[in-house]
C-alpha cells in the first residue's frame, strides 16, 4: 500500500481558535452593509431600553447634569459599547454574526482594543455623523471593501464560516482483516485513493443505485491494484474499506519505524566514546 495520498489540497483559509475557518477573501459590501445596519439597529434598541429604565427611576436632576449624562449616554453608545464588543468577541458582533463575517487585522489575526477602538473612534464621522454614507463610498471603491476605520486601524472584514468536521478514519471490516494483513498492493494512484475515500464518506447519502454503480466501478478500479483479490461474495463497499484502511495502517507501521531509527540513530550519536562514562545512561 504506497504513500503519498492527501486528502485535498490546503484550506483557503485559516482555523482560529473558535474552530471557524476565516477565508482569505474580504466580505461584500452588502453584507458589511447588512452587518452595519443591524448593529445600528442592536445600539439603538438598547439605547431605548435604558432611557425607559431610567425613565422610571424619579431623580430630580438640573440642567447642567442632564446635559453631562446625555453626553456621557452619547460616548457610551457610538464610542464605549462598540469598542468593547468587538474586543470581547475578537471582532464580531451581532450585526456580524448574522451577516457571517469578522473584522481581522491585514494580516488575518484577531483585532485588539486598539483597533477596535480606532474604528469605533473614526465610525463617530464616518457612521453616525453621515449616516454610513462615507463608509458605503469607501467600501465600496476599495478593492477590499474597507471602510475609513479600518484604513486607519489595518483592518478589514472577512468572511467566515464553520470549519470542516474532521473525518473519521475507514474502519477495517473484521471479515476482511486477516485476508488485507496478507494482501499485496502497489501504489494506489492519489486521485483513485481520494475518490474511493469521498465515495465511502458519503455512501449513506447517495441514491441507492447510484450507490451501488459507483461503489461497484471503484471496486474493479481498486482491484487493478490489489492481489489476491477479495474473498468471493466480498461486498464492493467493505473490499474499498479495507483497503484503505491497510493502507493507513501500513503507512502509519512505516512512519512510525522511521521516526524510531531516528531517536536510535540520534541516540547513538549523542554517545561519548568507549571508556568514559556517559552521566546521562
Amino acid at each position: 500500500m504506497g504513500t503519498g495520498w492527501q486528502q485535498g489540497g490546503p484550506a483557503d483559509g485559516v482555523v482560529i481558535g473558535e474552530g471557524v475557518l476565516l477565508d482569505t477573501r474580504p466580505a461584500s459590501v452588502a453584507s458589511r452593509l447588512l452587518a452595519g445596519v443591524l448593529d445600528a439597529l442592536a445600539i439603538l434598541v438598547g439605547a431605548v431600553l435604558v432611557g425607559l429604565v431610567l425613565g422610571q427611576v424619579q431623580v430630580p436632576v438640573d440642567e447642567q447634569t442632564s446635559r453631562i449624562l446625555s453626553i456621557v449616554a452619547l460616548v457610551t453608545v457610538v464610542l464605549v459599547l462598540p469598542t468593547t464588543v468587538e474586543t470581547l468577541s475578537r471582532g464580531r458582533s451581532v450585526g456580524k454574526l448574522v451577516a457571517g463575517i469578522r473584522v481581522v487585522r491585514d494580516d488575518g489575526g484577531p483585532v485588539t482594543f486598539r483597533h477596535a477602538f480606532v474604528r469605533a473612534l473614526t465610525g463617530v464621522l464616518e457612521l453616525w455623523a453621515t449616516l454610513g454614507s462615507v463608509a458605503l463610498l469607501c467600501a465600496i471603491v476599495h478593492p477590499r471593501g474597507k471602510r475609513v476605520g479600518d484604513l486607519l486601524a489595518g483592518t478589514y472584514a472577512a468572511r467566515v464560516r464553520a470549519a470542516a468536521p474532521v473525518r473519521r478514519p475507514v474502519d477495517m471490516p473484521p471479515a476482511l482483516a486477516s485476508w488485507a494483513a496478507h494482501a499485496d498492493a502497489v501504489r494506489l494512484p492519489d486521485g483513485l485513493a481520494l475518490t474511493v475515500r469521498q465515495f465511502l464518506a458519503r455512501a449513506d447519502r447517495l441514491h441507492p443505485a447510484s450507490r451501488v454503480e459507483l461503489g461497484t466501478r471503484l471496486s474493479a478500479e481498486l482491484a487493478a491494484y490489489v492481489s489476491p483479490p477479495p474473498p468471493p461474495g466480498t461486498h464492493p463497499e467493505a473490499f474499498l474499506a479495507a483497503v484503505l484502511a491497510e493502507r493507513r495502517r501500513r503507512e502509519t507501521d512505516v512512519e512510525t519505524d522511521r521516526v524510531r531509527r531516528v531517536e536510535e540513530e540520534a541516540r547513538l550519536l549523542r554517545r561519548l566514546p568507549h571508556g568514559i562514562p556517559d552521566p546521562a545512561a
